[in-house]
């Protein structure tokens, strides 16, 4: 295993990622792009591409993919006040809401005053296709990232708005899977070989399975002959802006009033406040089966964008992979199984390569080191951030919610949802 001498990604990233002869990876070699290129000029070009989409006969010009956190805001943001475009905003309900992602969600189409779509997979549906994915993919947020990225693909070709507007590249970002310069657009096959891992709904079922092909048509890709038809596709604004998510949330924050929240799991409070599972049960089958978390992402973009050391940076990650995720008891309720059965069917996904089994049910982390980290770095400024394991007395999750009426300060009256 190759380790970055920069970041702290290594030769093992799912991803995939190479490195250069002085032993720097792809990821690193690729983000010197963003203080090398002429971003007016990104943007110029950005503008010449969309003004093709500007339509005097529609009341939308575009399709802008949201949810309760990440960049909805900063998308969102640039599409109506800098690009200048009509958007129809659409968002997946994942089931996993928080109350501040719900909150973000409504403070969102407020204060952009915009048409929104909200998609609502059966519920029941939804725990069948997760159980599924859950014991034999090791991943409960499969039917979050298939409902994310095939939404709006169905929108665009429904209600026939062929440009839909994304963030950053996933693959970009991290490891450098292409370059700014290639104007990469969303895709089909990304979207299955990278963001659901291989796994489809063409390849999604087996004979073993309780479900049938109509429990996946919330899901399924839109037919190639539809996409054409529409011309259908997809952009991301990280190819033709300077793309800062941690400097964008900052901004947000102050325009907009966009919360984070805090988890036991990460220092930033920003990338994913509207989930129970993101930053918790989904980051530890992650640590599972790749041997590192999210917080590791986050850490090897503070280290790029000089915000923190490497040095330092090792000791932020080796922290938080140790703490235990804390809405286990949510998701198994809602799942309708025990912690016990839960755990069985996680560890099925433990790689060898970096757990040990000592006894039936004690395992040890290979890469694992105890650490005691200074308040200065345990406690990064991340402004406007919420505790939501105590905005509530009890945790649950919010199934849907169009908003919230938030009392006024040094009041008694309960949060009540509308």
């Amino acid at each position: 295993m190759v380790e970055c001498k920069r970041c702290l990604y290594t030769s093992d990233h799912p991803l995939g990622i190479t490195f250069n002869d002085d032993g720097i990876c792809s990821g690193c070699l690729i983000h010197e792009e963003k203080d090398s290129l002429d971003w007016d000029s990104r943007l110029t070009d950005l503008k010449k591409l969309i003004s093709q989409y500007r339509s005097s006969k529609s009341k939308y010009d575009c399709i802008v993919p949201v949810s309760g956190s990440r960049d909805s805001y900063f998308i969102l943001h640039t599409v109506i006040n800098t690009l200048k475009l009509k958007p129809l905003v659409v968002s997946y309900n994942k089931y996993f809401n928080t109350n501040i992602g719900i909150q973000n969600l409504a403070n969102l189409r407020i204060k952009f005053n915009v048409d929104f779509q909200i998609k609502n997979v059966n519920p029941n549906t939804v725990k069948k296709i997760t159980r599924k994915s859950l014991y034999q993919f090791g991943n409960p947020y499969w039917h979050c990232i298939a409902g994310e990225t095939v939404f709006p693909v169905q929108t665009a070709v429904m209600m026939k708005i062929p440009l839909i507007i994304w963030g950053a590249h996933q693959g970009l970002e991290q490891t450098g899977m292409f370059s700014h310069l290639h104007n990469v657009e969303m895709s089909r096959r990304y979207r299955k070989d990278h963001d659901l891992f291989g796994h489809d709904t063409d390849n999604f079922i087996t004979d073993f399975d309780d479900l049938d092909d109509e429990d996946m048509l919330n899901y399924k890709y839109p037919a190639f002959s539809d996409i054409e038809s529409v011309g259908v596709r997809g952009i991301y604004l990280g190819n033709f802006i300077r793309w800062d998510t941690y400097a964008q949330h900052k901004k947000m924050v102050e325009m907009y009033g966009y919360k984070g929240a805090k988890f036991s799991r990460t220092f930033d409070a920003y990338d994913n406040a509207d989930s129970f599972v993101y930053s918790d049960l989904h980051d530890i089958l992650k640590l599972y089966k790749h041997g590192y978390s999210k917080v590791t992402d986050q850490a090897c973009r503070e280290i790029r964008f000089g915000r923190i050391s490497k040095k330092n940076a090792m000791k932020i990650v080796n922290f938080y992979e140790r703490q235990m995720p804390n809405f286990i008891d949510l998701f198994s309720d809602w799942l309708g199984t025990n912690n016990h059965s839960l755990q069985f069917a996680l560890n099925r996904h433990r790689n060898e390569k970096y757990w040990e089994q000592s006894d039936p049910d004690i395992w040890h982390f290979k890469k694992s080191k105890n650490i005691v980290l200074k308040p200065q770095l345990r406690n990064l400024t991340y402004p406007n951030s919420n505790d939501i394991v105590n905005k509530h007395s009890k945790n649950k999750y919010i199934t849907i919610g169009k908003g919230v009426d938030w009392p006024k300060k040094k009041s008694n009256k309960k949060i009540t949802w509308i």
